[in-house]
């Protein structure tokens, strides 16, 4: 640990895991209600299908932008202000006139909740390091892979009780809520360790850490593994309830039960030796049952053949999330806030360009040829890490992994 937290650990647990669950819990809460909106504004399903596409790209470049202001202006202020972005915006979606006016508030919508994706990173590596950034990283991606996995299920549960607006006002007074527990966050980030000069030079930071060859590794088997999480969500409601018949409430649980596998893979990572053979056990097994996955879905296996598959596959995907954030981001200290913003650009990059890809012809086959494909890349960009690293080691260097 580099300095003790002026801020108590709970605090810091319960505050960041919040501020970077945002985001994705932004995306994800109101799908449910798509066909609500689709009448409400009397329009084509595809622009409604715009917001979320929007919403999506305001994740990936908010990032870009808060990450390198986070470097040179701290971490509160920049997320203060993207909070209260976050609360206009809100009020302008429940207050659009038309659909077109829905899309672009959901676009800042977006833009504003991308600041507490990559800050939550950011205030952890400002405050952790070795065993207890490994731990805090673990538990923080319990909350950031259960975020997107949860919030259509809550939102569907929701609109039992009440409307696509009901479930707007409760993001609108999250937000608040958010911003108030802000008033008790003490700055992660001391003045003399913040960029010096423009906001263009924390800009061209961009440069080093994307010619970083070992970060971009790490950062590639993380995209590579929320592009197949990412896939998994736009296909199962489709696998589930159309393919298999379940009812609402059944595919709630199995997704609930998933979302616990990923959870139990997080919970796991600090019991491995350190987060390097977390990641590599972790790739390795997603690799294996990704297609032991695709070969349940494409023969017509039943349900609970195709839920134990999923379940075992993303129990490893929660290895994966933490550990290759971790290692990622302890190459990159001194430019964490555009570290964190590339980590989480590439990852809602490639969760927006394969959701869509699902639909494409037989979902089951297509679903799975995805899953295939990621999963081995990514164990791919983990064999460029470690060949990288024995160059590191035979040239001299110590590299900490």
């Amino acid at each position: 640990m580099n300095e003790k937290p002026r801020n108590s650990e709970l605090y810091l647990l319960l505050m960041v895991g919040a501020i970077s669950a945002f985001g994705p819990f932004v995306t994800d809460f109101y799908l449910p209600a798509l066909p609500s909106l689709n009448e409400y504004f009397h329009t084509r399903a595809s622009l409604v299908q715009l917001s979320l596409t929007f919403s999506m790209v305001g994740l990936a470049v908010g990032q870009l932008v808060i990450g390198p202001l986070s470097d040179k202006y701290g971490r509160k202020s920049p997320l203060i202000w993207s909070l209260i972005a976050f609360s206009f915006s809100t009020l302008g979606c429940l207050y659009a006139p038309d659909i077109y006016w829905f899309v672009f508030f959901r676009l800042i919508q977006g833009l504003a909740g991308a600041g507490g994706l990559v800050i939550s990173k950011s205030i952890a590596v400002d405050l952790y390091e070795g065993k207890g950034l490994t731990r805090f990283f673990s538990m923080l991606s319990s909350v950031q892979g259960l975020a997107p996995i949860c919030a259509p299920v809550l939102g569907g549960f929701l609109l039992e009780l009440t409307n696509w607006k009901g479930i707007f006002w409760i993001l609108f007074v999250i937000g608040l809520l958010l911003l108030l527990s802000l008033v008790f966050f003490k700055e992660s980030l001391p003045t003399a360790l913040r960029r010096e000069g423009s906001v263009w030079v924390a800009f061209r930071r961009y440069v080093p850490v994307l010619r970083h060859g070992h970060f971009m590794c790490y950062v590639l088997v993380q995209a590579f593994a929320m592009g197949v999480m990412f896939t998994y969500i736009a296909a199962s409601p489709f696998i589930f309830q159309n393919h298999y018949g379940l009812s609402p409430v059944a595919y709630s649980l199995c997704f609930g039960a998933n979302a616990m596998a990923i959870m139990l893979g997080n919970m796991a990572v600090s019991f491995c030796r350190n987060a390097t053979q977390a990641m590599r056990v972790g790739v390795l097994g997603f690799g294996l049952l990704s297609l032991l996955v695709a070969g349940v879905l494409i023969s017509g296996a039943s349900v609970m053949v195709v839920e134990i598959s999923l379940f075992v596959f993303l129990f490893f995907l929660g290895l994966i999330l933490p550990s290759s954030t971790m290692l990622a981001l302890d190459l990159e200290r001194e430019n964490s806030g555009n570290a964190s913003a590339v980590l989480g650009f590439l990852m809602f990059l490639f969760g927006g360009i394969l959701s869509p890809l699902t639909g494409l012809g037989n979902m089951l086959q297509t679903a799975s040829l995805i899953i295939v494909l990621c999963s081995v890349a990514a164990l791919l960009c983990t064999l460029l890490t470690t060949a990288r690293f024995s160059r590191y080691m035979l040239k001299g260097h110590m590299i900490k992994v």
